[in-house]
Protein backbone atom coordinates (compact mmCIF):
# COMPACT_ATOMS: atom_id res chain seq x y z
CA UNK A 1 0.00 0.00 0.00
CA UNK A 2 1.39 3.37 -0.80
CA UNK A 3 1.53 6.84 0.74
CA UNK A 4 -0.72 9.28 -1.72
CA UNK A 5 -1.29 12.30 0.93
CA UNK A 6 2.86 13.18 2.29
CA UNK A 7 3.36 13.38 5.98
CA UNK A 8 3.74 17.07 5.25
CA UNK A 9 4.47 19.55 3.07
CA UNK A 10 4.90 23.28 3.19
CA UNK A 11 5.20 25.89 0.51
CA UNK A 12 9.63 25.48 -0.82
CA UNK A 13 12.13 27.60 -2.61
CA UNK A 14 12.46 27.34 -6.56
CA UNK A 15 15.97 27.20 -8.08
CA UNK A 16 16.55 28.68 -11.17
CA UNK A 17 19.71 28.55 -12.65
CA UNK A 18 20.76 30.29 -15.95
CA UNK A 19 23.86 32.39 -17.00
CA UNK A 20 21.05 34.37 -18.75
CA UNK A 21 20.36 37.93 -16.14
CA UNK A 22 17.81 38.16 -18.93
CA UNK A 23 16.40 34.76 -18.89
CA UNK A 24 16.00 34.50 -15.31
CA UNK A 25 14.26 38.35 -14.95
CA UNK A 26 11.76 37.08 -17.57
CA UNK A 27 10.93 33.46 -15.85
CA UNK A 28 10.61 35.23 -12.45
CA UNK A 29 8.30 38.32 -13.50
CA UNK A 30 5.82 35.50 -15.52
CA UNK A 31 5.92 33.16 -12.24
CA UNK A 32 3.27 33.44 -9.67
CA UNK A 33 4.47 36.19 -7.37
CA UNK A 34 3.69 33.43 -4.55
CA UNK A 35 6.29 30.94 -5.46
CA UNK A 36 9.51 31.67 -3.79
CA UNK A 37 12.41 31.82 -6.68
CA UNK A 38 16.52 31.69 -5.74
CA UNK A 39 18.06 31.98 -8.78
CA UNK A 40 21.70 31.95 -9.78
CA UNK A 41 23.59 33.30 -12.71
CA UNK A 42 26.60 30.66 -11.67
CA UNK A 43 25.93 27.62 -11.53
CA UNK A 44 28.95 26.68 -9.98
CA UNK A 45 28.02 28.68 -7.05
CA UNK A 46 23.97 26.92 -7.42
CA UNK A 47 25.70 23.38 -6.84
CA UNK A 48 27.87 24.95 -3.81
CA UNK A 49 24.69 26.50 -2.14
CA UNK A 50 22.71 23.35 -2.75
CA UNK A 51 25.55 20.99 -1.49
CA UNK A 52 25.33 22.80 1.86
CA UNK A 53 21.68 23.43 2.23
CA UNK A 54 21.29 19.62 2.13
CA UNK A 55 24.52 19.13 3.82
CA UNK A 56 23.57 21.09 6.74
CA UNK A 57 19.76 18.94 6.93
CA UNK A 58 21.90 15.66 7.32
CA UNK A 59 22.60 17.11 10.69
CA UNK A 60 18.90 17.22 11.45
CA UNK A 61 17.22 14.52 12.88
CA UNK A 62 14.43 14.04 10.68
CA UNK A 63 11.09 13.55 12.18
CA UNK A 64 9.88 10.79 10.14
CA UNK A 65 12.72 8.56 10.44
CA UNK A 66 11.46 5.71 12.88
CA UNK A 67 13.03 2.22 13.94
CA UNK A 68 10.94 -0.76 14.05
CA UNK A 69 11.63 -4.59 14.05
CA UNK A 70 12.10 -5.65 10.83
CA UNK A 71 12.02 -9.40 11.62
CA UNK A 72 8.45 -9.42 13.31
CA UNK A 73 7.28 -6.44 12.32
CA UNK A 74 5.55 -5.11 15.41
CA UNK A 75 4.02 -1.72 15.71
CA UNK A 76 3.17 0.04 18.89
CA UNK A 77 0.69 2.86 18.40
CA UNK A 78 2.57 4.77 21.14
CA UNK A 79 6.15 4.16 19.16
CA UNK A 80 4.20 5.13 16.21
CA UNK A 81 2.71 8.65 17.55
CA UNK A 82 5.53 9.63 19.31
CA UNK A 83 7.53 10.04 16.43
CA UNK A 84 4.84 11.74 13.79
CA UNK A 85 4.60 13.83 17.98
CA UNK A 86 7.55 15.45 15.77
CA UNK A 87 5.89 15.71 11.89
CA UNK A 88 4.01 18.97 13.09
CA UNK A 89 6.91 20.56 14.76
CA UNK A 90 8.24 21.30 11.82
CA UNK A 91 6.48 24.35 11.65
CA UNK A 92 8.24 25.94 14.40
CA UNK A 93 11.42 25.72 11.91
CA UNK A 94 11.79 29.11 10.22
CA UNK A 95 13.74 28.01 7.79
CA UNK A 96 12.02 25.17 5.78
CA UNK A 97 10.70 27.36 3.57
CA UNK A 98 14.07 27.46 2.35
CA UNK A 99 14.11 23.93 1.83
CA UNK A 100 15.19 23.43 -2.28
CA UNK A 101 12.58 20.59 -3.33
CA UNK A 102 12.78 21.58 -7.08
CA UNK A 103 15.76 23.11 -9.61
CA UNK A 104 14.71 24.63 -12.92
CA UNK A 105 18.29 24.51 -15.26
CA UNK A 106 18.79 26.31 -18.48
CA UNK A 107 20.47 23.53 -20.81
CA UNK A 108 22.47 25.81 -22.69
CA UNK A 109 25.07 27.60 -19.95
CA UNK A 110 28.30 28.38 -20.83
CA UNK A 111 30.52 27.02 -17.80
CA UNK A 112 28.43 23.94 -17.48
CA UNK A 113 25.60 22.46 -19.56
CA UNK A 114 22.33 21.73 -17.39
CA UNK A 115 23.03 17.91 -18.15
CA UNK A 116 26.14 17.92 -16.75
CA UNK A 117 24.62 20.14 -13.80
CA UNK A 118 22.44 17.61 -12.97
CA UNK A 119 24.60 15.03 -12.62
CA UNK A 120 26.05 16.88 -10.11
CA UNK A 121 23.03 16.69 -8.17
CA UNK A 122 22.57 13.14 -8.65
CA UNK A 123 22.99 12.06 -4.84
CA UNK A 124 20.18 14.52 -3.91
CA UNK A 125 16.58 14.80 -3.15
CA UNK A 126 15.63 18.17 -5.00
CA UNK A 127 13.67 17.67 -8.12
CA UNK A 128 15.43 18.88 -11.40
CA UNK A 129 13.43 20.09 -14.35
CA UNK A 130 15.81 21.14 -17.51
CA UNK A 131 15.01 23.30 -19.97
CA UNK A 132 15.80 22.78 -23.89
CA UNK A 133 16.24 24.18 -27.27
CA UNK A 134 14.28 22.50 -29.84
CA UNK A 135 17.86 20.99 -30.99
CA UNK A 136 18.50 19.61 -27.15
CA UNK A 137 15.26 17.86 -27.13
CA UNK A 138 16.81 14.45 -27.91
CA UNK A 139 19.18 14.94 -24.76
CA UNK A 140 16.93 15.60 -22.49
CA UNK A 141 14.95 12.75 -23.67
CA UNK A 142 17.77 10.45 -23.01
CA UNK A 143 18.88 12.25 -19.66
CA UNK A 144 15.00 11.45 -18.55
CA UNK A 145 15.50 8.03 -19.47
CA UNK A 146 18.71 7.84 -17.82
CA UNK A 147 16.80 9.12 -14.42
CA UNK A 148 19.23 12.48 -14.62
CA UNK A 149 16.32 14.52 -14.91
CA UNK A 150 12.37 14.69 -13.55
CA UNK A 151 11.39 16.54 -16.42
CA UNK A 152 11.98 19.21 -19.21
CA UNK A 153 10.82 21.31 -21.12
CA UNK A 154 11.27 23.36 -24.54
CA UNK A 155 11.83 27.04 -24.42
CA UNK A 156 9.63 27.45 -27.34
CA UNK A 157 6.77 25.69 -26.45
CA UNK A 158 4.00 28.63 -26.42
CA UNK A 159 2.54 27.36 -22.97
CA UNK A 160 6.22 26.93 -21.57
CA UNK A 161 5.87 28.88 -18.60
CA UNK A 162 2.46 27.55 -17.20
CA UNK A 163 3.88 24.07 -17.72
CA UNK A 164 6.48 25.15 -15.43
CA UNK A 165 4.04 26.13 -12.78
CA UNK A 166 2.19 22.86 -13.18
CA UNK A 167 5.45 20.70 -13.43
CA UNK A 168 6.52 22.49 -10.09
CA UNK A 169 3.39 21.52 -8.17
CA UNK A 170 3.44 18.26 -9.57
CA UNK A 171 7.22 17.57 -8.21
CA UNK A 172 6.97 19.60 -4.93
CA UNK A 173 4.27 17.02 -4.14
CA UNK A 174 6.69 14.03 -5.54
CA UNK A 175 9.70 15.67 -3.03
CA UNK A 176 7.62 14.88 -0.17
CA UNK A 177 6.24 11.88 -1.17
CA UNK A 178 9.38 10.46 -1.14
CA UNK A 179 10.24 12.09 2.29
CA UNK A 180 7.32 10.05 3.75
CA UNK A 181 8.31 6.90 2.35
CA UNK A 182 9.79 5.80 5.34
CA UNK A 183 6.88 6.17 7.44
CA UNK A 184 4.59 4.09 4.76
CA UNK A 185 4.70 0.88 6.67
CA UNK A 186 3.37 2.37 10.02
CA UNK A 187 1.36 4.68 8.67
CA UNK A 188 -1.01 2.32 6.61
CA UNK A 189 -1.27 0.66 10.05
CA UNK A 190 -5.01 1.77 11.71
CA UNK A 191 -5.04 5.87 13.10
CA UNK A 192 -3.19 6.62 9.76
CA UNK A 193 -4.57 4.33 7.17
CA UNK A 194 -6.23 7.54 5.46
CA UNK A 195 -2.97 8.53 4.03
CA UNK A 196 -3.01 6.19 1.69
CA UNK A 197 -6.58 6.46 0.74
CA UNK A 198 -7.40 8.67 -2.57
CA UNK A 199 -10.90 9.57 -1.45
CA UNK A 200 -9.30 11.44 1.55
CA UNK A 201 -6.11 12.56 -0.42
CA UNK A 202 -9.03 14.20 -2.68
CA UNK A 203 -11.04 15.92 0.38
CA UNK A 204 -7.44 17.54 1.04
CA UNK A 205 -7.02 19.11 -2.02
CA UNK A 206 -10.34 20.25 -2.01
CA UNK A 207 -9.89 22.08 1.67
CA UNK A 208 -6.83 23.28 0.83
CA UNK A 209 -8.60 25.17 -2.72
CA UNK A 210 -11.47 26.48 -0.33
CA UNK A 211 -9.60 27.38 2.62
CA UNK A 212 -6.62 29.15 1.10
CA UNK A 213 -4.44 26.28 3.40
CA UNK A 214 -0.90 26.27 2.43
CA UNK A 215 0.93 23.56 4.42
CA UNK A 216 -0.11 20.32 6.56
CA UNK A 217 0.85 17.97 8.62
CA UNK A 218 0.26 14.96 9.81
CA UNK A 219 -1.05 15.11 13.50
CA UNK A 220 -0.50 12.90 16.08
CA UNK A 221 -3.48 12.81 18.60
CA UNK A 222 -5.93 13.11 17.61
CA UNK A 223 -5.30 11.78 14.43
CA UNK A 224 -5.40 14.10 11.89
CA UNK A 225 -4.32 16.78 9.50
CA UNK A 226 -3.14 20.29 10.96
CA UNK A 227 -3.34 22.83 8.27
CA UNK A 228 -2.07 26.55 8.24
CA UNK A 229 -2.90 29.77 5.99
CA UNK A 230 -0.12 31.96 4.70
CA UNK A 231 -0.61 34.23 7.59
CA UNK A 232 0.31 30.75 9.84
CA UNK A 233 -3.32 30.70 11.47
CA UNK A 234 -3.75 27.11 12.03
CA UNK A 235 -6.92 24.28 11.42
CA UNK A 236 -6.88 21.26 12.77
CA UNK A 237 -8.98 18.28 10.85
CA UNK A 238 -9.48 15.76 12.85
CA UNK A 239 -10.11 12.51 11.34
CA UNK A 240 -12.20 9.60 12.85
CA UNK A 241 -12.95 6.01 11.75
CA UNK A 242 -15.91 3.83 13.59
CA UNK A 243 -13.25 2.53 15.49
CA UNK A 244 -11.59 5.83 16.77
CA UNK A 245 -15.27 7.06 18.02
CA UNK A 246 -16.53 3.44 19.42
CA UNK A 247 -13.30 3.79 21.35
CA UNK A 248 -14.42 7.67 22.62
CA UNK A 249 -17.85 6.02 23.35
CA UNK A 250 -16.45 3.57 25.65
CA UNK A 251 -14.51 6.00 27.50
CA UNK A 252 -17.18 8.44 28.09
CA UNK A 253 -19.34 5.60 28.99
CA UNK A 254 -16.35 4.85 32.05
CA UNK A 255 -16.96 8.60 33.15
CA UNK A 256 -20.62 8.52 33.27
CA UNK A 257 -20.81 11.39 30.10
CA UNK A 258 -24.04 12.98 29.60
CA UNK A 259 -26.45 10.56 27.40
CA UNK A 260 -26.35 13.26 24.69
CA UNK A 261 -22.86 12.77 24.11
CA UNK A 262 -22.76 8.99 24.29
CA UNK A 263 -25.62 9.16 21.51
CA UNK A 264 -24.32 11.20 19.58
CA UNK A 265 -20.79 9.18 19.66
CA UNK A 266 -22.86 5.94 19.11
CA UNK A 267 -24.60 7.55 15.90
CA UNK A 268 -21.54 9.06 14.61
CA UNK A 269 -23.10 12.47 14.43
CA UNK A 270 -19.94 14.32 15.84
CA UNK A 271 -16.18 14.68 16.32
CA UNK A 272 -14.54 15.34 19.46
CA UNK A 273 -11.61 16.96 19.79
CA UNK A 274 -10.73 17.15 24.30
CA UNK A 275 -7.94 19.53 24.11
CA UNK A 276 -8.19 19.82 27.49
CA UNK A 277 -8.49 16.25 28.85
CA UNK A 278 -5.36 14.41 27.13
CA UNK A 279 -8.11 13.68 24.21
CA UNK A 280 -10.77 12.00 25.52
CA UNK A 281 -14.12 12.73 27.68
CA UNK A 282 -13.07 13.01 31.53
CA UNK A 283 -14.50 15.70 34.15
CA UNK A 284 -12.64 18.27 32.61
CA UNK A 285 -14.37 18.06 29.82
CA UNK A 286 -17.53 18.45 31.43
CA UNK A 287 -19.70 20.79 28.77
CA UNK A 288 -18.89 18.38 25.91
CA UNK A 289 -20.60 20.86 23.50
CA UNK A 290 -17.53 22.93 23.17
CA UNK A 291 -15.45 19.71 22.32
CA UNK A 292 -17.64 18.34 19.85
CA UNK A 293 -18.38 19.72 16.21
CA UNK A 294 -20.57 17.99 13.61
CA UNK A 295 -19.43 14.73 11.83
CA UNK A 296 -18.96 15.51 8.03
CA UNK A 297 -18.03 12.20 6.33
CA UNK A 298 -15.83 11.25 3.55
CA UNK A 299 -16.36 8.24 1.97
CA UNK A 300 -13.42 5.45 1.13
CA UNK A 301 -11.93 2.21 1.57
CA UNK A 302 -13.88 2.86 5.06
CA UNK A 303 -16.50 6.33 6.35
CA UNK A 304 -13.81 9.06 7.69
CA UNK A 305 -15.71 11.15 10.42
CA UNK A 306 -13.84 14.54 10.30
CA UNK A 307 -14.36 18.21 11.70
CA UNK A 308 -11.93 21.05 11.45
CA UNK A 309 -11.44 22.33 14.62
CA UNK A 310 -9.78 26.20 15.36
CA UNK A 311 -6.62 25.33 17.71
CA UNK A 312 -6.71 27.08 21.11
CA UNK A 313 -4.34 29.64 21.33
CA UNK A 314 -0.69 28.48 22.48
CA UNK A 315 -1.56 24.67 21.77
CA UNK A 316 1.68 24.61 19.18
CA UNK A 317 3.88 25.53 22.07
CA UNK A 318 5.84 28.06 19.74
CA UNK A 319 5.83 30.83 17.03
CA UNK A 320 5.00 30.21 13.42
CA UNK A 321 7.03 31.95 11.19
CA UNK A 322 4.14 32.40 8.42
CA UNK A 323 4.92 32.22 4.91
CA UNK A 324 3.95 35.44 4.37
CA UNK A 325 6.09 36.79 7.38
CA UNK A 326 8.90 34.42 4.99
CA UNK A 327 7.97 36.24 1.62
CA UNK A 328 8.04 39.90 3.09
CA UNK A 329 11.19 39.21 4.83
CA UNK A 330 12.72 38.06 1.32
CA UNK A 331 11.15 41.51 -0.52
CA UNK A 332 12.78 43.47 2.20
CA UNK A 333 16.20 41.43 1.53
CA UNK A 334 16.09 40.80 -2.53
CA UNK A 335 17.91 37.97 -3.30
CA UNK A 336 21.47 39.25 -4.61
CA UNK A 337 22.99 35.95 -6.56
CA UNK A 338 23.72 35.96 -9.83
Amino acid sequence: MTISLPVYQHPTSVVLVDDSASFIASVEYQLNPNLAVKSFQDAHEALGWLGSLYHADDGKCLPIRVGYDEQTFSFERRTIALDVDQVYRIVLDAERFNTAAVVVVDYAMSVINGLDFCRALRGLPCKKILFTGEANEMIAVEAFNQGLIDRYLKKSDPSAMDRLESEIAVLEREYFIEKSGTLKDLLVQHTYSFVSDEALVKLVDTLIARHGFVEYYLFPDPAGILFFDADGKPTLMVVETRAGLISHLETAQDYSAPPELRAALRDAQVVPFFWKSGGMYTEKSINWEQFCLPAQICTGRENYYWALFDLPEGFLQGPVYSYNKFMADRLAAPNKNG
